[in-house]
């Protein structure tokens, strides 16, 4: 099984903190800033950053869908860890300045793919799939945190 990686970025006209507290917040904006892959979306605990758990359920393909059980954590500044109970998936959101009033956001998830051939088209084809999730992630969010 190899580790399968994907990785989005993109600078928001919004401080680190603004755009940071917007994506830890849980219970109140970041379901609005989800796509309509996802679904089920619900706080178990927490709701605010460190120590949230959060369900969803994320279709990222026709007959792909994962149900996601996530524990978010705040290793460092800036830094929002979302670690699947369900599977070996972890999704980390990066926030940095960068330059003034704006900020770079930055998510990558990864997870221990399936082997064979079956593997191959998971490592070719699902980080540019979830990387499209992403991108549409971070235009909501810039739209909120750029009113």
């Amino acid at each position: 099984m190899a580790q399968v990686e994907a990785t989005t970025e993109r600078v928001v006209k919004a401080d680190a903190d603004t755009v940071f507290d917007t994506l830890a917040d849980y219970s109140g904006t970041r379901q609005k800033l989800l796509p309509e892959q996802f679904s089920e979306y619900e706080v178990r605990e927490g709701g605010d950053g460190e120590g949230t758990l959060v369900h969803w359920k994320l279709q990222a393909t026709s007959k792909r869908v994962r149900d996601c059980l996530l524990e978010v954590s705040e290793p460092t500044d800036g830094e929002l860890v979302e670690k699947d109970r369900n599977s070996s998936m972890v999704t980390t959101w990066r926030v940095t300045p960068a330059g003034e009033g704006s900020s770079r956001v930055v998510v990558t998830t990864t997870w221990k793919g399936a082997g064979g051939i079956g593997g191959f088209f998971e490592r070719t084809f699902a980080p540019k799939g979830l990387g499209r999730i992403y991108d549409a992630i971070l235009a909501r969010l810039a739209a909120e945190v750029e009113k």
